[in-house]
């Protein structure tokens, strides 16, 4: 009897010295004071190996130890910010993907308010965005699964799926009496990150919806088209648009800043700086004005682009307070396939502003639309990825509430002709956009007001 409770307590050391490795590995990395290592986080494990070893032996129904790991790391990582993650293998596969700007889903971006899972927004022509799914919607359910204790990674990969599945969301809107039920039908998102067109008055438009791989080559492409059609101003749309990757923002910003300026800075923990510079080969003699369009919606990386261009004088930043999510996430691959997303650092702007919880002010404050959801900011996320609060008990459902739009008639020139038609129509409504068409009109019209010359004044005898 004694001998086999003595290999029981070796097995579960053996188990123990097995995990504290594992976690010491996910926690330190490379670089770390070994000498705190030891007296510290060896201490502090011991509870957690404990813990470990009572439920293996005690626990009602047998439990995978991977299974134990994996919750002990996402609940170690729910206590540090929103943007922090344990990814496994296969989320870890998809995130890898997400950058190449094409996934299966329902379109739409999400965080942790108030405890619950919240829309921050639809992504542009999207399952989500066709139904009607709105920022600041609360979803409490995914199909017939509560969120309460749905962690983002969790909901993203549940929200996931092949294209031509279907996945119910249950939203709680405020404002709105009963939860609503959106059946979405998956698709494969592939997100067209640049847009652009020409407006009245020889103004170019470019819409930036996310920065991924092919980003700042689209933009390219766009900027180069809107020269050949004499593009003497611009308006460059950065609302609703969540970021992406911190390489294309600096490309981007260095198409209108030009080469060897500051984009952006990062800091981390110990103090380490590391400048982005731009390094543009292909200096733009263009000096034509520049409007950039943000709102609560414009976070991380379309947040650099915005502050670049306002430190160094080159546009007028126009909208609202932008979402102000100014922290570094890396990602860190891990030995059996799994990966971590750990914030690492903060974006500082060229002139050292801090984005993070702050976000860009523009320089004219102009209001969209009016909504009767709050808009969601980096503040208003929860620090802490802790319990979600008791969803609201679900009553009978809406079915799509949205009315679906009419289809335009039969023939391609009918459906470009419905298109265009639309798309002016929401141009006319966005008084975001309109203002700055207004500003840019003034603008080419006092560029080219003349003073009159003395010898040209009409004198007039009495």
């Amino acid at each position: 009897m004694d001998g086999v409770r003595q290999s029981n307590k070796m097995k579960t050391g053996w188990v123990a010295l097995f995990l504290v490795t594992l976690l010491l590995g996910v926690l330190i990395g490379k670089g770390w004071d070994r000498a705190v290592l030891a007296t510290e986080t060896y201490e502090e494990l011991k509870t957690f190996t404990e813990v470990l070893a009572h439920i293996q032996k005690h626990y009602v129904e047998e439990v995978k130890t991977k299974d134990l790991v994996y919750g002990a790391i996402r609940g170690m990582l729910a206590t540090l910010d929103p943007h922090s993650a344990f990814m496994p293998p296969d989320v870890y596969k998809e995130v890898q993907v997400e950058t190449k700007g094409e996934f299966g889903g329902v379109g739409i971006q999400i965080g942790i308010k108030d405890n619950r899972l919240t829309v921050i927004a639809p992504i542009d022509g999207t399952p989500a965005d066709r139904a009607g799914i709105k920022a600041g919607d609360f979803i409490i359910k995914v199909n017939e699964e509560s969120t309460k204790d749905m962690t983002l990674v969790d909901a993203v990969q549940k929200m996931r799926g092949p294209k031509g599945t279907k996945v119910t969301l249950t939203i709680q809107r405020e404002g709105a009496a009963e939860p609503m039920a959106f059946v979405l039908t998956r698709e494969i998102i592939k997100i067209e990150s640049v847009r652009s067109k020409m407006l009245d008055g020889n103004m170019g438009y470019i819409r930036v919806t996310q920065f991924q791989d092919q980003t700042s080559r689209d933009v390219s492409t766009a900027l180069r088209k809107l020269r050949e059609q004499k593009m003497q101003s611009l308006i460059l749309d950065l609302r609703n648009n969540p970021g992406g990757l911190l390489t294309s923002a600096v490309e981007v910003s260095e198409q209108f800043v030009g080469p060897n300026r500051l984009i952006v800075y990062i800091k981390t923990r110990e103090g380490r700086k590391d400048d982005y510079v731009s390094h543009n080969k292909e200096q733009q003699s263009d000096d034509y004005p520049i409007i950039v369009l943000v709102n609560e919606g414009s976070a991380s990386a379309s947040e650099i682009v915005a502050g670049a261009l306002q430190d160094w004088g080159r546009a007028v930043v126009v909208g609202v307070q932008t979402f102000g999510k100014g922290s570094v996430q890396t990602i860190l691959p891990l030995g059996d396939g799994s990966g971590l997303r750990l914030t690492t650092a903060k974006y500082y702007t060229p002139k050292g502003r801090s984005i993070h919880g702050v976000g860009i002010n523009p320089d004219i404050v102009v209001k969209g639309k009016q909504t009767a959801t709050p808009p969601i900011r980096e503040r208003d996320l929860d620090k802490t990825l802790r319990e979600p609060g008791t969803s609201p008990q679900p009553s009978p459902l809406q079915e799509n509430p949205a009315a679906p739009k009419p289809e335009p008639k039969d023939g391609k020139k009918d459906r470009e002709a419905a298109k265009d038609k639309e798309g002016k129509e929401k141009d006319e409504e966005d008084p975001q956009l309109q203002k700055a068409v207004e500003l840019l009109k003034s603008w080419m019209i006092f560029k080219d007001l003349r003073p009159v010359k003395r010898d040209d004044r009409v004198e007039h005898s009495m």
